[in-house]
């Protein structure tokens, strides 16, 4: 079943920032992540939310996949690059059984 990571993304320092989303793409694309949203435009439509700076979506087969790219050496080196560069939410909630 397919899982959505949904990352929300506040940035200090935008250059330093650059170094994180290369890294990080990397380690989605080598775990067989997929973005469908990264950092578009968005909007609220109901309720108190406030809107993200960034917001990123990304697709992967299962949780478990999600669980082996967050913990693989790849992202921990996205991870110690965001460091003191950005602040970040991220979350993950599986899909609908097809």
């Amino acid at each position: 079943m397919a899982a959505y990571l949904l990352a929300e993304a506040r940035v200090g320092d935008a250059v330093a920032y650059e170094t994180y989303k290369l890294l990080a793409q990397a380690a989605i694309a080598r775990y067989g992540g997929r973005y469908l949203a990264r950092g578009g435009r968005s909007a609220v439509l109901e309720g108190n939310w406030t809107p993200p700076q960034r917001l990123v979506i990304v697709e992967f087969d299962s949780l478990e996949q999600v669980k082996r790219f967050y913990d693989s050496p790849e992202y921990q080196a996205a991870r110690a690059a965001r460091q003191g560069v950005a602040e970040m939410n991220m979350l993950v909630v599986e899909g609908l059984p097809l």
